[in-house]
């Protein structure tokens, strides 16, 4: 695990409403201690966190704000080609374009003076292979060949992130999306336990500095917690009591050097009932969940990092922006309260 030390520092889930890459750019800078480069969701389709990574996926069909897999061609080529681009770490191949993320390229050519530290994100094999189908609108993860590829797929897309990512600073978080590990265990997702994890390692095993997995809804979260993951970001402002069940698992997560991403202030409109104050309290009823199951406070606070609950993609841009500034001044608040 790379060393890192969160220091109740600021960070962003990713997403924003705006459309202009410079505008969110510059909110992305000014907001949190750990910049985040923007995705920019209603800029254009492309940049929906599904569509976003798709870029020459096997039999890829992206028309009429719709993404499928057309089964019906023959995708043996293409396949091959991801698997040689794969095996050679062909990291151009798996080249994410400006028309697909111009927030992550606006990001990239910033001249300012960043910190040094930035994070990325990437959207995980679990929700991307859910979300995307075939013709027959059928679950690419559910075919055995498209699930291997798929998280062949982001794993390369994620290197080249991260390869990115380091020309502007030595150290780099990417967090891997999966938002769709909240159904996990239901009647909506029939995998095992062993195929998640499978998934989401080929993911890990190609990022170098610090992984994370993020997931807003509650989940399994010995599953998460039992994978190579270095930071495990949740909504806590509506889910620290169910991370609580697992304690014993948080705290051997802790023990090897894991960091928390407590996602406490509310990514929607409920941030305008909330102040530093209201949050802060909450922080700290968050951590006494933990505390009163024998975690010590200060083992939870030396692994905190502090985040909005999820990404503000779909919030109106003043709303937006409030909670990336609340999860700046909540951290700040947090690192002068606890010393």
């Amino acid at each position: 695990m790379t060393e890192f030390k969160p220091e109740l520092r600021s960070l962003a889930a990713g997403s924003l409403p705006h459309i202009d890459a410079e505008a969110a750019c510059q909110v992305a800078l000014s907001t949190t201690d750990i910049p985040t480069w923007p995705q920019l969701p209603r800029r254009s389709f492309l940049e929906n966190m599904y569509v976003q990574f798709s870029e020459r996926f096997p039999g890829i069909v992206i028309e009429n704000e719709r993404i499928y897999v057309d089964r019906d061609r023959d995708l043996d080529p293409e396949l091959e080609q991801l698997y040689v681009a794969y095996l050679m770490n062909d990291l151009e191949y798996a080249a994410v374009s400006a028309d697909y993320a111009a927030g992550l390229h606006c990001f990239l050519g910033l001249e300012a003076d960043l910190p040094p530290i930035i994070k990325g994100q990437i959207t995980g094999p679990v929700s991307w292979g859910l979300m995307v189908a075939d013709s027959n609108r059928k679950p690419i993860l559910y075919d055995d060949i498209m699930a291997e590829a798929v998280a062949k797929h982001l794993r390369l897309k994620a290197t080249w992130m991260e390869r990115e990512l380091r020309k502007l600073s030595p150290q780099t978080i990417v967090l891997v999306d999966e938002p769709y590990m909240s159904s996990f265990g239901s009647e909506f997702i029939s995998l095992s336990r062993e195929e998640v994890i499978a998934a989401m390692e080929e993911v890990f095993a190609g990022i170098e500095g610090l992984k994370g997995v993020h997931c807003c809804g509650n989940t399994d979260w010995s599953l998460l917690l039992s994978t190579t993951v270095d930071i495990l970001n949740l909504d806590a402002y509506a889910h620290a009591e169910a991370l609580a069940l697992y304690a014993e698992e948080v705290s051997a997560f802790l023990e090897r050097g894991g960091t928390i991403a407590w996602g406490i202030v509310p990514a929607s409109e409920q941030v305008h009932d909330e102040t530093v104050d209201s949050l802060s309290e909450r922080f700290h009823q968050a951590l006494a969940l933990f505390t009163d199951k024998g975690l010590h406070q200060d083992d939870l606070l030396s692994s905190a990092l502090i985040m909005p609950s999820c990404g503000c993609g779909s919030l109106p841009v003043e709303t937006a922006e409030r909670v990336l500034r609340l999860a700046g001044e909540l951290a700040t608040a947090l690192q002068e309260r606890y010393g």
